[in-house]
């Protein structure tokens, strides 16, 4: 499923580990890694955008004109803390990238974000900037983040999510309108406490092994 603004990734391999990550069974050590593969597997439709040059190389063969990334990589700008989990994943694949983190927890009564702490790498004008987080419910707390990675001077953002609600994707439309979400599976609804449903429960407690 792919819109303007939303890309739903359907790829067999992203929707089974999925599947093996909403299951109360799985243990924390299992969700852990199947975060860290399906990471991987969203990385490559988030970055389909990345600006390729050419260089000259000499193959073992022959002289050609070769395809490289052009000019500067990536920023990754991770939510605390549960986006670690997509970033440590991504990072794997792009060990260049620069990194960045913001801070922030949402109030239970409110389910407004509060902010605790920002870390951004300079530079991010020149850069595509991807902001990782497992789970965009509300999308207050991801509006909130993106406009601080936005006062940072990026300009070219994704939004790279494993689970989305119809609330937080319709937040984040109207916050942050040129902002794509890349997700693994946009859910049915959230519920009377902001949790998305089905869902898979907290990300950050099943990744950490905390209540």
């Amino acid at each position: 499923m792919t819109s303007p603004h939303l890309t739903v990734v359907d790829h067999p391999l992203v929707q089974h580990k999925l599947t093996l990550m909403r299951k109360k069974e799985t243990s924390t050590a299992g969700f852990r890694q199947l975060l860290r593969e399906i990471s991987l597997l969203l990385a490559y439709e988030v970055t389909r955008e990345l600006p390729l040059t050419r260089q000259p190389i000499e193959t073992p063969l022959q002289r050609m004109e070769a395809p490289t990334l052009e000019g500067k990589k990536l920023a990754l700008v991770s939510i605390l803390r549960a986006g670690n989990g997509l970033m440590d994943g991504i990072l794997e694949l792009i060990p260049s990238a620069r990194v960045g983190f913001v801070g922030l927890y949402r109030d239970p009564e409110t389910l407004q974000p509060v902010q605790y702490y920002s870390k951004l790498p300079s530079g991010l004008e020149d850069r595509m900037t991807i902001v990782v987080d497992p789970m965009l419910a509300t999308g207050n707390s991801s509006a909130a983040a993106i406009d601080l990675i936005k006062a940072a001077g990026a300009k070219n953002i994704r939004f790279l999510c494993l689970l989305a609600a119809p609330e937080g994707v319709a937040r984040m439309a109207e916050a942050h309108p040129d902002v794509p979400i890349v997700t693994a599976s946009l859910d049915e609804k959230l519920d009377s406490h902001g949790y998305i449903v089905p869902g898979l429960g907290d990300a950050g407690d099943r990744m950490f092994g905390t209540k």
